[in-house]
């Protein structure tokens, strides 16, 4: 009989198998199920709106373009001129500019000098392009391979009154910019902007520009979130670097839970002594869970506090970057009405091989590229440690391998999240 001590031991982020750890997939949708979208619309300048959310559908009230025009230089003419074989003589009768329309009437035997974009002269119906025009003095000939109605656009067949021109929830684009100009939308209602307050968590963190002393490092992970966030369509609070100190932390989580619509941290999730973030949570707000099957990432909180959402992202540069875009960013879009929330995924085959244990999702570091045949391929980018933000500087792009994979051998498929769509 062995009656050696043993430990009891505790679940780790070292752990390799699943055990009680929440799933990707049922994190996303106990977030989703808690989160709210915002109803507050604010009207801004078309051109301040660029990256904005859409917050009402938006109807023409002009078509587009707003009458017949030419979608070329050349003569404008009746159609029924064009002859089945042999050649037509047209006589010219004037000229028909953009913004200056011809003011006559077209009739049979006769042409229009027209210019792209310029109203089609009344009794007209098709372009002619000019390279296609035999011109002398104030004449042309035309042969039997023009067609009826060529080279011209029709007055609003882009958009025509009481058309839909975009949808609620749409991230505004430059095209959607310009679309609502051409629509003369000078102002336009926007989701009013989240309000995300961020705090990183530990006594050995330090600002940049400052001498470390022995034991301490520079708070990258508050200028990583700096950088996600600055790239979405929010307000951002930052609150600094706050010590492992309860009353400290209690201070913070409270003042960013006043200004916030989310509240984000990093660092003090795990199962440290001085890990004091879901105890405060708990006690003054809501932990919905704090473990996950991912990697890297484990230790993510999720919860509420007051009425801002709270997200609790791992200390470890890497898992924050990963769980912010896998988690956060989609609550974002999802909080400001959007109705694309993710980016797009694809496969690809693998050049490396990489080796995986069933019961994570992984989100491995990738470069995607293409090969000497010009075919997308990926490979990792080097060492796939969560410190090692190096990996994400090169990388490009996210291998996802789901939670049952068992590795992945050279030449295999394998599904890729580009960083090009988190923006």
């Amino acid at each position: 009989m062995n009656n050696q001590p043993t430990i009891r031991n505790q679940a780790s982020c070292a752990d390799s198998g699943k055990g009680d750890l929440l799933s990707v997939e049922a994190a996303e949708q106990r977030i989703f199920s808690l989160l709210k979208p915002l109803d507050a619309t604010e009207y801004v300048d078309v051109r301040q709106a660029l990256g904005r959310t859409l917050s009402l559908d938006v109807t023409s009230n002009v078509n587009v373009p707003p009458h017949t025009n030419s979608a070329m230089d050349g003569y404008a003419i009746r159609a029924e001129d064009i002859l089945s074989d042999g050649f037509t003589s047209l006589t010219n009768i004037g000229t028909a500019f953009a913004g200056k329309p011809f003011g006559g009437r077209v009739a049979n035997g006769q042409c229009v000098r027209i210019m792209t974009g310029a109203k089609m002269p009344d009794g007209s119906d098709t372009v002619i392009m000019q390279e296609h025009a035999e011109v002398t003095e104030d004449t042309i000939r035309i042969d039997a391979g023009n067609r009826p109605g060529q080279n011209v656009r029709q007055a609003g067949e882009d958009l025509a009154i009481g058309d839909i021109a975009l949808t609620a929830g749409k991230r505004l684009t430059p095209a959607d910019i310009g679309l609502l100009a051409s629509i003369g939308r000078g102002e336009i209602g926007v989701v009013r902007r989240l309000r995300v307050a961020f705090f990183s968590t530990g006594d050995e963190l330090r600002p940049v520009g400052t001498p470390l002393a022995e034991g301490e490092i520079y708070d990258s992970n508050r200028y990583t979130l700096y950088g996600m966030l600055k790239r979405q369509d929010v307000e951002i609070i930052d609150m600094g670097a706050v010590s492992d100190d309860r009353n400290a932390m209690s201070a913070a989580f409270n003042q960013a839970a006043r200004v916030a619509d989310v509240v984000l941290t990093s660092g003090g999730v795990s199962v440290g002594d001085a890990d004091y973030v879901k105890e405060i949570v708990r006690a003054e707000g809501k932990v919905d869970f704090w473990r996950l099957a991912i990697k890297p990432g484990r230790p993510l909180a999720f919860g509420t506090l007051g009425d801002a959402v709270f997200f609790g992202l791992p200390g470890n540069p890497v898992a924050v970057m990963v769980t912010f875009y896998q988690f956060v960013q989609p609550a974002l879009r999802y909080l400001r009405g959007e109705t694309t929330l993710r980016p797009s995924r694809f496969r690809v085959p693998c050049a490396s091989a990489m080796k995986k244990r069933p019961g994570r999702t992984e989100y491995q570091r990738g470069l995607l590229q293409t090969d000497a045949d010009g075919n997308l391929q990926v490979s990792v980018t080097g060492r796939q440690g969560s410190g090692i933000l190096s990996s994400m500087s090169t990388a490009n792009c996210f291998i996802v391998l789901p939670e049952n994979s068992k590795g992945v051998a050279p030449g295999d498929t394998v599904l890729v999240e580009p960083f090009e769509g988190m923006v």
